[in-house]
């Protein structure tokens, strides 16, 4: 694998070192880590859909779309909540 080089602006940088570092990584792991858990809005919606799939499936449950966004309005409540609390 080559590597590339990314333009950022130095407060970026620095930023990622200092997560890096406190992760005890480096900033081209934490790099790769985002980049490779990070899905694309496409790649969330098949996620959802191959999850609706093998509820109605394997449990008979059938998640309607306006069930998965609502509880996915949840969620992300929830998370804002937690990240709230956290700082």
């Amino acid at each position: 694998m080559s590597d590339a080089m990314i333009r950022v602006p130095a407060e970026v940088r620095d930023r990622l070192a200092v997560i890096a570092e406190s992760r005890g990584t480096s900033i081209r792991s934490l790099v790769q880590e985002f980049a490779e858990s990070t899905l694309t809005a496409e790649e969330r919606r098949e996620r959802a859909e191959r999850t609706r799939a093998y509820l109605a499936e394997h449990f008979g449950v059938e998640v309607s779309e306006e069930e998965s966004a609502a509880m996915g309005a949840r969620l992300r409540e929830a998370f804002t909540g937690r990240q709230d609390a956290v700082t």
